[in-house]
């Protein structure tokens, strides 16, 4: 048939023929009820009309030129190309749809149609995998491509390694009969499933990391600012290797992800949950009850007027990709997290998008706006013009764009990424010049104390003298700086990057111009840059358990320590003790202690019974022989400092030592809740306040390192930026150890991890069409379990029954004779006037 009408004007009499041959041959071929796809530039193959509405719509909208393989509308299979008006048409068959209508493989090549127009031959490939059965007599629903997604589904689900699949693949060929279609290696499927993926780019990176060899530097042989060569040297030789560049950087485009991401009906819904789904009460549920979300709404309302525009997070960390700490390798993944998402969704596996792996050895430190170029170019080309994007839901085309509220990361990639010094007298980013730091004489480290500035003008610490530093507090807390205020001071450093002969250092609390005030956005935002809770948690946690226990190379307190206390004013009483100029006593503190205490603390840890799904085994954290804690994990300090420490520290310690560990728990406790009430922050921050002044009191200066002066500023993030538990680490953390599990070839971690996450992207969004197929990246409820028997079957009683069986549970407990016998003697004390006798008792 000819095309040629396709390019002409819609008011011509040749393209009102031509569209009635094309709904002639189109109404041949439809479905139930008639209906067929409509090609239309707006509906784009995309939904189901009548014929009069599918002409009406090509008349007004126009015919789809890019649509020149009507495979939707029974295109013959009769030969494989044909030549229309200079364009290469492939012909290819139809899908099989006599399919299980709950795996529909037919929408799916339907969507990845557009994502092939640059490669017809895999698009045509693919189809005919689609269409080919197994072997000869396999029912129509088991096709070759149904068979490769439903297998590789299971081995990314269960963790499978390469050998044990491609030792599968044989062992199910061979039951099936011959000859049959199915792959026998495990590389035949990964190429397949590639093509299914959204694909990446290979930058080459100076090894200095000075530049991308990109754009303007595309074609150098050496890097413009350092001179070393682009390759990599060979051994034992001075020539360089041409084909093997020295570093490499891979970049994930996340745009055609967002696009993907919408054009799948259930997806779309759920990105416009905002809308539609979220509870408004007042309470911080998510990042949009927070006034960073609504500022954004208010300085760009033609942003915020759209619920389908994007809300970002980025998070970068390093991780060892050998899972060896013996072995000095760092590789930083740089990840994007979709706040648009319900909670329950938007920080799991399967929406978390990796859009930049950073190859080592070396970490990139304050060198990573280089690799991040890319990534921003693409955030600014969302946030000022958009790209155009089909909504599945809605079943139209709308122009997307995003913004990036924040980063997620530790401290150390917190500097970092913001260009602060994270280290030395001004290490805290938010007090910045005005950080209260002394550097300890004996003790060759800094400490962060004076948190008495943090508190009221009339509040009674200010006034104190002996509790604390031997002074009076009279300053007040200073402001954090703007996003303005830090771009005016930054504007003008000129820093170049790079480790190498041609890099410039700047001396300073400000070390460079962060790359994403390339946003024009940037600078409004309250909090750019997010402390995170969980390393925060877990370095206090360390500390406190390291001094109570005195753990060597733990502790905070050591003869050091209660020198430089006796430098400083602070305690003299513990000063330490020279006996004969022979042996030195260190007299007992209220923060440590005694053995017995330790005993005590590690006997209740160890004989600690909690849910498998609460914690690790806490019993094994702990050592008995040397009274201390081993091996902590983030999680370990996490739930040591929510509930069990409170429990293991009751009866041990002073009282007033004990309360304030209790109440440091406590905020802890209150700042991981999921919902949290605006008006208890302000509370929460006067007793965080409160609560380090007290550890002033008690605990030596060495104990206040940065990470516990960074607690008095969590209050005021949650408060502009909504609850802790969708900015911190844990799922990143989590989602990086994943990435760990991909590496195969030692040699070639980031190639490996690469493509495999390109791999599992495929097969994922191939489950999204198959009914038996499991989902990897949102884990199973336990709710939703089928044929899983748990617990025993439950039969009503009476209330008097149950109170006899109450009863007699409490008469013959061991347990319970104690409380029983205490009660005894207190109705003998009660009734001895009135004469009771034993058997009344």
């Amino acid at each position: 048939m000819d095309r040629s009408w396709m390019f002409t004007n819609r008011t011509t009499d040749a393209f009102e023929i031509g569209v009635n041959d094309f709904l002639r041959e189109a109404i041949a071929h439809a479905g139930v009820g008639n209906r067929i796809y409509c090609p239309c530039l707006k509906c784009g193959n995309k939904a189901l009309y009548n014929v009069h509405e599918v002409k009406g719509h090509i008349f007004y909208n126009g015919f789809d030129t890019n649509y020149q393989r009507w495979i939707w509308h029974g295109e013959s299979s009769s030969s494989s190309t044909v030549k229309n008006f200079g364009v290469t048409t492939v012909r290819v068959p139809p899908l099989v749809q006599e399919a299980d209508d709950d795996d529909d493989i037919f929408d799916m090549m339907q969507d990845v149609e557009e994502e092939f127009v640059d490669r017809p031959d895999q698009f045509e490939k693919l189809l005919s995998d689609a269409e080919k059965p197994l072997y000869d007599g396999c029912p129509n629903n088991y096709t070759k491509l149904y068979a490769i997604v439903r297998l590789y589904n299971l081995k990314a689900a269960n963790g499978w390694s390469d050998k044990s699949f491609s030792d599968l693949l044989v062992a199910i060929s061979d039951m099936l009969p011959q000859p049959n279609e199915l792959y026998t290696s495990m590389y035949q499927v990964k190429k397949t499933m590639s093509s299914l993926g959204m694909g990446y780019e290979k930058i080459h990176a100076c090894r200095n990391d000075c530049v991308l060899y990109r754009k303007e530097y595309k074609d150098l042989e050496c890097c413009p600012v350092c001179g070393v060569s682009r390759w990599k040297l060979e051994k034992n030789k001075d020539t360089n290797k041409k084909s093997v560049p020295a570093k490499v950087i891979w970049y994930i485009p996340p745009i055609p992800r967002f696009r993907r991401l919408f054009r799948n009906n259930t997806h779309a819904k759920n990105l416009t949950w905002l809308a539609t789904g979220r509870i408004k009460d007042g309470m911080l549920r998510h990042p949009a009850d927070a006034p960073q979300w609504k500022t954004i709404d208010i300085l760009y309302p033609e942003f915020g007027k759209d619920s389908r525009n994007l809300r970002l997070g980025l998070a970068a960390d390093g991780m060892n990709p050998h899972s060896n700490q013996s072995t000095s390798y760092s590789t930083w993944p740089v990840i994007l997290v979709n706040y648009n998402l319900p909670p329950h969704l938007c920080m799991k596996r399967k929406f978390v998008m990796l859009t930049m792996l950073i190859s080592g050895p070396k970490q990139p430190g304050n060198d990573i706006d280089v690799f991040l170029a890319p990534l921003v170019e693409d955030l600014k080309l969302l946030w000022e013009e958009g790209v155009e994007c089909f909504d599945g839901y809605r079943n139209e085309t709308f122009n997307l764009r995003a913004t990036l509220l924040w980063t997620i990361n530790d401290f150390p990639a917190y500097g970092n990424l913001s260009g602060y010094s994270v280290k030395g007298y001004k290490a805290c980013p938010i007090c910045g010049n005005d950080t209260c730091s002394e550097r300890l004489k004996h003790g060759k480290k800094i400490c962060y104390m004076g948190h008495r500035r943090f508190l009221p003008q009339a509040h009674q610490f200010r006034k104190q003298r002996k509790n604390f530093n031997g002074r009076p507090e009279h300053e007040k807390a200073s402001q954090p700086l703007t996003g303005v205020q830090i771009l005016e001071s930054v504007s003008d450093l000129h820093v170049g990057f790079g480790k190498g002969k041609g890099n410039i250092y700047v001396d300073g609390t400000w070390k460079k111009k962060s790359i994403f005030f390339d946003l024009p956005y940037w600078k409004d935002l309250y909090v750019r840059h997010n402390l995170d809770v969980m390393h925060i948690e877990k370095n206090v946690c360390e500390s406190l358990i390291g001094t109570l226990l005195n753990m060597p190379g733990k502790t905070k307190d050591g003869e050091k320590t209660r020198l430089d206390m006796a430098e400083m004013g602070i305690r003299e009483s513990l000063k330490p003790i020279t006996e004969s100029g022979k042996r030195t006593f260190l007299p007992p503190a209220c923060y440590v202690l005694s053995r017995s205490e330790k005993r005590q603390f590690c006997s209740t840890l160890s004989e600690i019974k909690a849910p498998m799904v609460y914690s690790s085994n806490i019993k094994s954290i702990v050592q008995m022989k040397d009274l201390r804690l081993i091996n902590l994990k983030s999680h370990d300090c996490h739930t040591l400092m929510q509930q069990l420490l409170q429990v293991a520290i009751r009866g041990l310690l002073p009282k007033q030592v004990r309360a304030v560990i209790v109440r440091l728990c406590y905020f802890f406790n209150a700042i991981c809740c999921k919902v949290i009430d605006p008006i208890k922050i302000e509370e929460l921050q006067e007793e965080v306040v409160v609560t380090l002044c007290l550890l002033e009191k008690y605990f030596p200066p060495a104990f206040f390192d940065v990470m516990l002066h960074l607690v008095v500023h969590l209050p005021r993030e949650i408060k502009l930026c909504g609850p802790v538990w969708l900015r911190w680490m844990y799922p990143i953390e989590r989602y990086m150890k994943i990435l760990k599990g991909y590496v195969r070839n030692r040699s070639r971690p980031e190639g490996c991890i690469i493509e495999c996450y390109v791999a599992e992207e495929a097969v994922e969004f191939c489950s999204e069409y198959l009914e038996s197929a499991q989902t990897i990246g949102i884990p199973k409820s336990l709710e939703s379990r089928q044929n899983v028997r748990m617990g025993f079957k439950v039969t009503p009683v009476e209330y008097k029954m149950l109170c006899e069986a109450h009863f007699y549970v409490l008469q013959n407990t061991p347990e319970v004779d104690c409380y029983r016998l205490q009660h005894l003697s207190y109705l003998r004390a009660l009734h001895s006037v009135k004469g009771k006798g034993e058997r009344w008792l």
